[in-house]
């Protein structure tokens, strides 16, 4: 690869790594050229960014960025992969999924919203976590919920009061 190239790619890093608040590195290796296929459909399926990058070009990359990436360092050995999200746990939910048909990919790190994963033991912890809007909607829901529970209990009450008017009325008659 020309020099200009390679300044290029770790530009296009920069760029990536900067924008994105949340990427996986993983392992895809001894993936064969279906099952390669497979994954990355995959991933657009789940609008997930996903490049193979070399160690030495990725980590110049990272050291470019003004995010603290350098525990992620240890993770840049062998075939590295980088899976760029809008949400926390998609890679990780399709990684999970992908691992239902093959043994690969295997996380190697993950950086999510300033928070740095190593290890593919990590990977359950990282399905498990709640992305922005879902987090949106389960305080909203427990915001509704007294508010329904006081409009209710409100409803009821003037059923029975109507509904006890209602028999007196026809009593005295």
């Amino acid at each position: 690869m020309r020099k200009e190239n390679k300044k290029q790619l770790i530009d296009s890093l920069t760029r990536q790594l900067s924008e994105n608040d949340n990427f996986y590195l993983t392992d895809v290796s001894d993936l064969n050229a279906e099952k390669t296929s497979d994954l990355r459909r995959l991933c657009f399926k789940y609008g997930i960014k996903m490049q193979v990058v070399k160690n030495t070009l990725l980590k110049k990359a990272m050291e470019n960025v003004e995010k603290d990436l350098d525990e992620l360092y240890v993770a840049l050995k062998g075939n590295t992969s980088v899976m760029f999200a809008e949400a926390a746990n998609a890679p990780a939910k399709l990684i999970k999924e992908f691992r239902k048909k093959s043994e690969k990919p295997v996380l190697k790190g993950a950086y999510i919203e300033e928070m740095t994963y190593i290890g593919d033991e990590q990977l359950d912890f990282l399905v498990a976590l709640k992305s922005k809007n879902e987090l949106i909607a389960d305080v909203i829901a427990l915001l509704q919920s007294p508010a329904k529970n006081v409009i209710s209990a409100l409803q009821s009450g003037g059923n029975k009061l109507s509904g006890i008017l209602t028999t007196l009325s026809e009593k005295s008659e």
